[in-house]
């Protein structure tokens, strides 16, 4: 089947995630199929490129390359492509993994997003937690209130992980949320954790009790 084709399908009214999920299971991998899909455009069609791209072969340019690509499109749909191609590509990859390790001051604030996104996955994972907790708080606390919106919410959430699950840096996040008062007014659905750091640390850790 060619990509036209797919894209045609899943471009359809009433696709869903699980189904997009569902025919990346069936594909599994194949790279030249995502480069066609990723090129054709579009939400879906990139969603499932993500599925089935070979990521031994997702090189720094070609990252660069869909992070630009990702750029063009509304804020939730390029954050969607960013944590899909994280989970289903990145993850995996010990060679990916070193290239996200790099991409804390990336230009690109998708690639930026990426680090700070990776750095809070392996804290609430349940792994022992990096032993760089020190530095990405001072360089929330720096940068945080400039960084761009993708950016700006990974980091928030990285901070939030950090205050969750390393006790010895709880009291300082939570004073620097309070002093920041990021995402304080924001309206918060039934049921979800507001980002909002004081609130998020004390919701999760309540939890944990």
């Amino acid at each position: 089947m060619t990509a036209k084709k797919i894209a045609r399908e899943i471009n359809a009214q009433g696709t869903r995630l699980g189904d997009i999920k569902k025919r990346g299971k069936a594909i599994k991998v194949d790279h030249d199929l995502a480069l066609e899909l990723w090129s054709i455009g579009g939400y879906h069609p990139r969603l499932l490129a993500t599925l089935i791209f070979d990521k031994k072969l997702l090189s720094q340019e070609l990252l660069e390359d869909l992070a630009a690509d990702m750029l063009g499109h509304i804020e939730s749909e390029r954050n969607q492509l960013a944590d899909w191609l994280m989970a289903n590509q990145l993850m995996k990859d010990k060679q990916a993994i070193a290239l996200m390790l790099t991409w804390q001051t990336s230009p690109s604030p998708m690639l930026c997003r990426l680090f700070w996104y990776y750095q809070a996955r392996l804290r609430w994972t349940g792994q022992t937690p990096p032993d760089n907790s020190a530095e990405l708080v001072d360089a929330i606390e720096r940068d945080l209130m400039n960084a761009p919106p993708e950016v700006q919410w990974a980091m928030n959430f990285c901070a939030g992980q950090i205050g969750i699950h390393e006790p010895k840096y709880r009291s300082r996040i939570i004073k620097f949320g309070k002093q920041a008062g990021l995402y304080k007014d924001d309206p918060v659905s039934r049921n979800c954790t507001p980002s909002y750091l004081p609130e998020f640390i004390r919701i999760e850790v309540a939890k944990r009790k």
